[in-house]
């Protein structure tokens, strides 16, 4: 059934935790939007950072709130919690919209009461970003494991697919409508996904922290889950060119993962995904020259040689899993926060 077509209200969530860095680009691209200023909310849950992050968002007209936790989903349950519109758009503090009609074009799937949300197909590839950030833009993922077991959310340039899941879809011109229900569950929820307010207040997903991917694994598991694939991008500032960011960011989701399911609050089912692209996986990475031939085909789709991270990318994602997988046999711990950085 189609609504109306009015403009919706939306409330902004961005956890930050030493985001100053890149947090004025994020906010910056908000406040450019072609859309009723009077029915956006931007929200800063922030994790006590000891950068100039506060200083960048008090330049905007925004509202802070503090994050005790520090964590980025415990930063977008406190948003969650404190949010008055009935959008909730999670955008990260190193996300950038690309262009002025962002929001606009991400509500129009809306206007169908089934939806339930919203997110971009794309990652903005941008030839002034870091070898890492365009090597992700043009697979489609943060993390080259998702490559293989197909579970990935983004337009990929090697399969010409935003998911290798077999999803139901329908093409409406601007955007794609998806119906989710298990066992094909894409990673939906993070840089820009945009979700129903009552949608996840009736969910009972408001705790101290609010998992980003877990969202539309959770509310599948009830009945199917009518999503939209909106044809645009967004920029996502992730490791630049930095090695050792690559290395730390993988560390920190594998690490937050084990410790964050060991306590029942994880939903999303990575131990049921595809087991023979598990093992594809680790035997591409021991071979290694399946993993040149993926960046060669890359390389003649796409002219950019951030493609050739892709062996290296995939070769620590294996080392860095498999060791704190085995480690996590012995122990599990939180990890400190305190001297994170965003960059």
């Amino acid at each position: 059934m189609l609504t109306t077509n009015r403009p919706y209200s939306i409330s902004i969530i961005i956890p930050t935790f030493n985001s100053g860095k890149f947090l004025e680009k994020c906010l910056y691209s908000i406040f450019q939007q072609n859309y009723p200023k009077k029915l956006i909310e931007t929200l800063i849950i922030d994790g006590g950072s000891e950068d100039d992050t506060i200083r960048v968002a008090k330049k905007y007209d925004v509202k802070i709130f503090s994050n005790p936790l520090k964590t980025g989903e415990a930063g977008k349950a406190v948003g969650l919690k404190n949010a008055k519109n009935e959008l909730i758009a999670l955008i990260d503090s190193d996300n950038v919209l690309p262009e002025e009609n962002w929001l606009k074009n991400m509500v129009i799937p809306f206007r169908d009461e089934k939806i339930v949300g919203s997110e971009p197909w794309s990652f903005s590839y941008r030839k002034e970003d870091g070898f890492i950030d365009r090597y992700c833009a043009l697979l489609g993922m943060n993390d080259p494991l998702c490559f293989f077991l197909g579970n990935y959310d983004r337009l990929c340039a090697i399969t010409g697919r935003w998911t290798n899941l077999k999803l139901e879809q329908k093409d409406h011109g601007a955007w794609i409508s998806i119906n989710i229900k298990p066992p094909n569950i894409p990673t939906i929820g993070a840089n820009g996904t945009i979700i129903r307010k009552k949608i996840l207040l009736e969910s009972n997903l408001i705790g101290e922290y609010l998992f980003d991917i877990d969202i539309i694994s959770c509310l599948a598991q009830e009945e199917p889950v009518f999503f939209a694939k909106v044809k645009n991008s967004i920029a996502h500032l992730y490791c630049g060119s930095s090695i050792l960011k690559f290395i730390r960011k993988q560390k920190r989701r594998i690490k937050d993962y084990l410790y964050y399911n060991k306590l029942g609050l994880r939903n999303y089912p990575w131990p049921s995904q595809n087991k023979l692209g598990l093992l594809k996986f680790i035997i591409w990475n021991i071979l290694l020259i399946p993993l040149i031939v993926q960046s060669l085909r890359g390389y003649c789709i796409k002219k950019d040689f951030a493609w050739f991270f892709h062996p290296l990318a995939c070769f620590l994602t294996f080392i860095i899993y498999s060791f704190i997988k085995i480690m996590s046999f012995f122990k599990t711990n939180k990890q400190n926060r305190d001297k994170w950085k965003q960059w």
